[in-house]
């Protein structure tokens, strides 16, 4: 059984949506997909991605990213109707992830951690703290999730971010055979990031994730992080653990993606 990674797979692209229409039915039957968010903010859409990458794959599992949960264009959010299983009720970002929950269960595919042999896979939630650097005016203007996104009055990214982590509490149990694999949509640290990044392009690392996630990997002993959101596909080793991100981008970010499957494991 292999183990294949991908993310930031924005299915709202056509070109993208049809490489995963195109999946093959039968070659991944006995393989796992870690899919480490960013799918579409339409809700219908995300169903309809998992529902096909479900039955290309014995097991579909899953972390939302920042565009997942974006209501200001999903128009089931907006208009206070939500498709399918999500139920009928206008929330903000915190309610729409809790009813995506339902949402993944529903298509198959699962948050929860995966156990096969002597392996574990570990979802671990996330956001951005700010911990990567304090974000410059022009960030705050131009970061989409700042008008995409509604949260609890009065909430900051910290408190953001704190939630999510708290959801992964308590930590999964393991016995000292078990060999760990975490994945989360947001980077860990900020040093998985190659070096070759241009300065002005350096001033979106204040919304690339969190170094408590990086807490949480090494808590549960993990050898293998698979994470998304930053676009840039890299494979790098800190400090004994194998970082590994392999996204699908944007249909014009040929250089720093790969548009293609990467197996990170097998049993």
């Amino acid at each position: 059984m292999r183990i294949f990674a991908l993310s930031d797979i924005h299915i709202d692209y056509s070109g993208n949506q049809d490489w995963v229409a195109g999946l093959s039915r039968s070659d991944y039957q006995h393989d796992v997909l870690i899919l480490a968010g960013d799918v579409s903010d339409h809700s219908d859409k995300l169903a309809w991605c998992l529902k096909t990458m479900v039955a290309c794959f014995k097991q579909v599992l899953f972390v939302p990213g920042n565009h997942d949960l974006w209501v200001l264009r999903d128009a089931a959010w907006r208009h206070g109707t939500t498709p399918g299983s999500l139920g009928n009720s206008l929330g903000n970002s915190l309610n729409k992830f809790t009813r995506l929950r339902q949402l993944v269960e529903d298509c198959g595919a699962s948050m929860q951690t995966w156990r096969s042999g002597d392996l574990c896979i570990v979802p671990l939630l996330g956001w951005y703290d700010y911990s990567f650097g304090e974000p410059g005016q022009m960030l705050l203007d131009a970061w989409m999730d700042f008008k995409a996104c509604r949260w609890p009055d009065g909430w900051s990214e910290h408190q953001i971010c704190q939630h999510f982590l708290a959801a992964n509490l308590p930590l999964p149990t393991l016995n000292a055979n078990q060999r760990v694999l975490t994945f989360s949509h947001f980077l860990p640290r900020i040093d998985v990031m190659p070096g070759f990044i241009p300065p002005d392009k350096r001033a979106l690392y204040p919304v690339l994730g969190s170094s408590l996630i990086d807490l949480q990997v090494r808590q549960l002993k993990s050898k293998l992080h698979v994470y998304g959101h930053s676009h840039v596909n890299r494979q790098v080793q800190i400090d004994g653990i194998v970082y590994v991100n392999n996204a699908f981008g944007y249909p014009n970010e040929t250089r720093i993606t790969a548009k293609q499957l990467l197996q990170v494991a097998q049993v």
